[in-house]
Parts: C-alpha cells; structure tokens; sequence
C-alpha cells in the first residue's frame, strides 16, 4: 500500500479516534446532517462555471470512489472474492469480524457527498435545472442514484434517502422496504424518459460527452435501467414475493429490452486508475479468496487465468513455496496472518492481462442478467423464457466476456467436476473441506433448491469482481456455500456459520446525526452489528 493513499495514513490509529478526529477537521463534512452545506459546494464549481460534463463523469466515476476501503475490504472479502495478504498493522478488523470505522465508513458517506450530493443541489437547481430543462440527461442522474442508494441501503440497511437535505439539524432514515419502494418509481421516471427520447430523437446522442459509461448510448442505458429494476426486484423475492414478482415482470417485458451481450456491459472508464489494479500492483494487498479458489479450480473453469495470476509470479515472493508457484492458491478469510510478505506470495488479480490500469470497472454486465432470468424462469415469472437456456447463455456470456468462448461448451457439459477441498500451504489450521457438491452441468431432473444453487454459484462465477452484489446474493439466497471465517473476534454478535450480514453504521452518524441513526436501529430491528439481518434478507427456506 503506498503512502500517499487514505487507507495508509489511518490503518494503525484507533477508529475511534479517527472519527472524532475527522469530525473536528472536516467540519462533520461526511454527516448527513450538514447534506446541504456540504454537498452545495462539494465539486468546488461555481455556479455560473457549471457544465453538464463537469458533473455527470466525475459522479458517474464515484460508483467505486475510495474503492479499497469501501468495498474490497468488507464485500469483496465478504462474498468470497478475494482476502488481502496483510492484517495492517492489526490484529482485529474486517476479516475477523471487528469492524475498522475508518475503512467502512466510505461506503456510506461518500455515496452522499459525492454522488447524492451533486445530483440533488447541483443537477436539479438553477443554473443547471437538468430535472426540468433536460428530462433524458435527469434519466441518466435517476440511474446513478438508484446505483449508489443501493449500495449504501444493501450493506447497512435504513438509510437517509427521502429527506436528505431537508434538515441542518437531523435527517431521518428511511427504512429498507420504502428505499427499495423508491428506487423503483425513480427508474419508472428514468425508462420514460429516456423512452419518449429515444421514440421523438432516434439515434441522437446529446450526452455523449458527459459519459464514460455508455458514450452517451440512451438505448444502452435504457437496458441498464430495466436490468436493475429485474436485479432489484430478485433481491427481495423472499421478504415481498408478490411485488418482486411484479417488478420483475415488468423488467422482463420493458420496452427496451435487457442487457444481453458483452457489448452492453455497464462498465465506468475514463479514470486510467482501475481500482483492482491498484490495490493488486501497486499496494499488493489484494489476492485471490480460498472460496472462489475451490470453485474455479475443482471446475477446471477456463476463466481462472483471466480473473488470477498463479501462486509465485513475482520473483521477490516466495511463498507459498516452491512445490505451488503456477497453481492458483488462494487465502482463506479470517486467518492468522504473519506480517507481510508472508501471504504475498499467494494468487492475486490479474493485473497483467483483465484489470489492467486503464481497465473499465464493471458494475453490471449481460451474464449476471441470464442468470437473474434463470431464477425468474425458476420462479415462473412471466416473460422469463426457460430456465436451462438462460443458465447456459449466462455462462457462455462471461466466457465471451473474458475471452476464453471456446471452453464454454466443454463447461456446460460437465456433470462430474465439483468444488474442492482447500489447503493453506502454511498453515493447516486454515484447511477445509469443500462445502458443496454441487455439478455444473444442468440437471432438469433436481428440485428447485439444487437448480437454485447452480444457477447462483455459476452467477457468481460471472460476476466476479464485483463483490458488492456477489455479497448481497450471498446474504439473500445463501449460495455459493463459502468458507466460514477461520478466526470470530465479533464476541458472538455474528454467528460463524451463517456469517456477517451487514456492516454497522458509521461512528459520524452517532456523532453527527444521533437521532436519524438512532431510529434507523429501530426501523433496522435488531442491534447495530455485523450479525443483523436486513429487511430482503429473511432466514427461511431459500427457494
């Protein structure tokens, strides 16, 4: 990790301290409570030097802002993707289940001051009045935030959403249901919108400068919006099935249509800093999860090489040893780590190849789509086609996406290969046996269960890497079956089997805005921790 990045300075204070210490120094400028006075100002234009691009790439480019911290070190761990190779000069934090404020806390603030904040008092108001002037660029804005409020409201729960902005004082939280209610009559406004435009203006790209999404491709973004209306309406099938189903078909039959093809991949570019790479090459404190290293290697997946670097490609490591350089050897989460380079030697990202410096970071793509009308088809939502033929377009779809289509049949056909067993090579205690049996090839003849933890665990194959909603799929249907932390420091609020469901609310909101968090645990209904279940994430049979 180099020195110049926000993680290092903080990584050995208490996070206690550093939130007090924020506080005093930024005025409480990541508390919704100061919303307005803080995220008026937040990009530093001024009024009259307001331009569109000025503001919609940069809010766009936020999706993945502070990406270590906010995400590959609670979700992506979390969804069994990857582990850092180091404890940071800890001995408690994520990975054992003692949450680090100062990480965490990105993943709720930031989506406020740095996309919320910008669309709301500078996109809708005069000078700009993009709400009103321009419906089809307000479309794009209603995306985003859905987006971003989605991340934030799946990790902790009720959140500031309706009034935020309304109060200097407190600002209150929505609960998790009225949340989800919201973002989707925002993508109701957002598909008509961008549907009257695209009827009235055919072929018309006037936001292709302030996009590094779509270049400005109103069509594309118009399947973006249906597939997010169909991803968010599975996340809540086992709380509200009757309107998951309902969203849901509505997706399915929207005019528009879905994301289908690599070339309709959501994907941010433009910042020439991919994340991933940064945190794998530059700080080397990202490498490959023991979960996911039992699934790809037992399946043999062709993929493997494109998402990892074998074990010793770095000359100056020399771990695991000699008898692994070249086999994928992942880290198991929560396990005792020596002081770096210890586990450096390990799988990592493939750096050299996929998540290049100048890589686009993906956050929805056309597989994870077939395998959202896999389910649907399942569950027999209407307009969901068959559920063999949407798992088996999924999966050859993310063979396209990496490059590796020719392997797909052979992949689809196998009915023997199976996760296996993982070995740390340093230290035993870290062992496990595989935790499921589960086969690739589709078997009509399975109950609905087995079909449902194909059709997952092949999901999260193909979503990989993007933990935030592997996490969620995780929380919400229980499969792939990862690995348990090794080491459980949460003195019993997260229960090792079931694993952490939720990451607690930042210690700002308690200094900041007291009395919004505080009826936030209420609405959340049960204690601010890890091992709180969220309102879509309801313990019964999971089919």
């Amino acid at each position: 990790m180099k020195t110049n990045h926000k993680f290092n300075k903080y990584r050995n204070c208490n996070p206690y301290m550093i939130a007090l210490c924020l506080v005093a120094i930024l005025g409480l400028n990541s508390c919704t409570k100061n919303f307005e006075k803080y995220n008026t100002d937040q990009t530093g234009i001024a009024d009259k030097d307001l331009k569109i691009p000025t503001l919609f790439i940069p809010i766009e480019q936020q999706i993945f802002q502070n990406y270590q911290v906010a995400q590959n070190l609670n979700a992506d761990a979390y969804a069994g993707y990857s582990t850092p190779p180091q404890t940071f000069g800890r001995t408690l934090y994520n990975m054992n289940y003692v949450f680090v404020d100062a990480w965490n806390q990105h993943a709720f603030n930031e989506i406020y001051t740095k996309i919320l904040g910008p669309i709301k008092n500078k996109l809708a108001p005069p000078p700009l009045s993009v709400k009103t002037a321009l419906p089809d660029f307000w479309a794009i804005a209603l995306i985003l935030e859905v987006e971003a409020i989605d991340r934030v409201t799946d990790k902790f729960g009720p959140a500031p959403y309706s009034k935020v902005g309304s109060s200097l004082i407190s600002i209150p939280y929505d609960s998790q249901q009225s949340i989800y209610q919201q973002m989707f009559l925002k993508l109701d406004t957002a598909t008509t919108s961008l549907r009257a435009f695209i009827a009235a203006n055919p072929g018309a790209t006037p936001f292709a400068k302030s996009d590094v999404v779509y270049g400005g491709d109103y069509t594309k973004w118009l399947k973006l919006a249906n597939s997010l209306r169909l991803r968010l309406a599975m996340h809540i099938v086992k709380v509200d099935a009757v309107t998951a189903q309902q969203q849901g078909q509505i997706a399915l039959s929207a005019p528009g249509g879905l994301l289908s093809a690599v070339t309709d991949n959501a994907a941010i570019a433009g910042s020439g800093q991919n994340d991933y790479f940064v945190i794998t090459e530059s700080y080397t404190d990202n490498s490959m999860s023991a979960s996911i290293q039992s699934y790809m290697v037992g399946y043999n997946d062709p993929r493997i090489s494109k998402y990892f670097s074998p074990a010793n490609t770095d000359p100056k490591f020399t771990f695991p040893g000699a008898a692994y350089k070249g086999k994928y050897i992942g880290i198991r989460i929560g396990s005792d780590i020596p002081a770096k380079p210890a586990y450096s030697g390990y799988s990592v990202y493939n750096f050299n190849d996929t998540f290049t410096a100048a890589a686009p970071e993906l956050f929805m793509t056309a597989a994870e789509v077939w395998f959202l009308k896999a389910e649907a088809a399942l569950r027999n939502w209407t307009g969901a086609g068959d559920a063999q033929t949407n798992y088996e377009t999924g999966i050859s779809t993310s063979m396209t996406q990496y490059g590796v289509a020719a392997g797909a049949a052979a992949f689809i056909a196998d009915g023997t290969s199976t996760p296996t067993a993982y070995t740390d090579p340093q230290n035993a205690a870290n062992n496990s046996p595989a935790l499921s049996n589960i086969t690739i090839k589709w078997d009509p003849a399975a109950n609905n269960e087995v079909k449902l933890e194909r059709i997952i665990t092949q999901k999260w194959l193909a979503m990989f890497p993007e933990g935030q909603e592997a996490w969620t799929e995780f929380r919400r249907t229980g499969y792939p079956k990862l690995f348990p932390v090794v080491n459980n420091n949460s003195n019993g609020t997260i229960d090792t089997k079931i694993q952490v469901r939720r990451l607690p609310y930042p210690l700002s909101e308690y200094t900041g805005n007291a009395p919004g968090v505080q009826g936030g645990v209420q609405l959340l209904g049960g204690p601010d921790n890890g091992g709180t279940r969220l309102w879509w994430d309801v313990n019964k049979p999971n089919f």
